[in-house]
């Protein structure tokens, strides 16, 4: 596996790369968004790790391009005083966040969690039952064997690994009152590994795409101290 790892701070480069290196991954360090580039446009990258604040230009940019242009899986690192970038990049698409200072183990831990997700590992083999299910909801008809995601007409939207997994525990469950660590369980479950401090930030991002008005959602509802609500029928086809 072939690991990006972005940041400006040189002793972080020098710490990624041996530390990572020491567990078999291959890295290569970019120490602006320039260099990033540059090596996501040479051999495939599987992995980037990309810090928030660059000299160059902020490493939201390059989680947009990232995402617009592939599938490549993206960790931040950001530090404590960056909490709404690091929600824009979970909401640009960015698979997972670690706040500076970090412990190189748990990074470890999410590369790996990550990477699982992206390659379809951690996904558990379907029963007979679960073959060309399909189900529709409001407008849309959710394909949960080829995790596709269709408007009434005709687009198709595409959808995250973690966003189709929190998707699908939500049809499976509709009219039920499910908190976070229920969601996470759930998810969990399915083969998706989903933090809970992205719950949030997944459920804004599934609201945009589904929702006729995010800010005053009809079928995710939030209840107040409790957790979130599916409110929408749901019928197999």
């Amino acid at each position: 596996m072939h690991i990006l790892a972005v940041d400006d701070d040189e002793p972080v480069r020098e710490l990624l790369a041996s530390y990572l290196a020491a567990e078999g991954y291959r890295v290569s360090t970019a120490p602006d968004t320039a260099t990033a580039k540059q090596c996501l446009g040479g051999d495939p990258i599987d992995l980037v790790v990309c810090d928030l604040r660059l000299p160059d230009g902020d490493g939201l940019g390059l989680v947009r391009q990232i995402r617009a242009e592939s599938h490549i899986p993206v960790i931040i690192l950001s530090s404590k005083d960056q909490d709404i970038d690091r929600i824009v990049g979970l909401e640009l698409g960015a698979d997972d966040y670690l706040t500076k200072p970090f412990n190189p183990r748990e990074l470890l831990a999410r590369i790996k969690a990550v990477l699982r997700r992206a390659s379809g590992e951690a996904r558990p083999a379907r029963n007979a039952e679960d073959l060309r299910a399909v189900v529709q909801f409001a407008s849309w008809e959710l394909d949960l064997t080829a995790q596709r995601l269709r408007g009434q007409d005709g687009r198709d939207v595409e959808l995250t690994r973690a966003e189709f997994g929190l998707l699908s525990a939500f049809v499976k469950r509709p009219q039920r009152v499910l908190t976070r660590d229920q969601l996470l369980d759930l998810t969990r479950a399915d083969g998706t590994e989903v933090f809970d401090r992205s719950i949030d930030v997944l459920i804004l991002r599934l609201r945009r795409k589904i929702e006729a008005n995010p800010k005053e959602p009809r079928i995710i509802k939030t209840e107040r101290g409790a957790g979130y609500v599916f409110d929408a029928k749901v019928r197999a086809v």
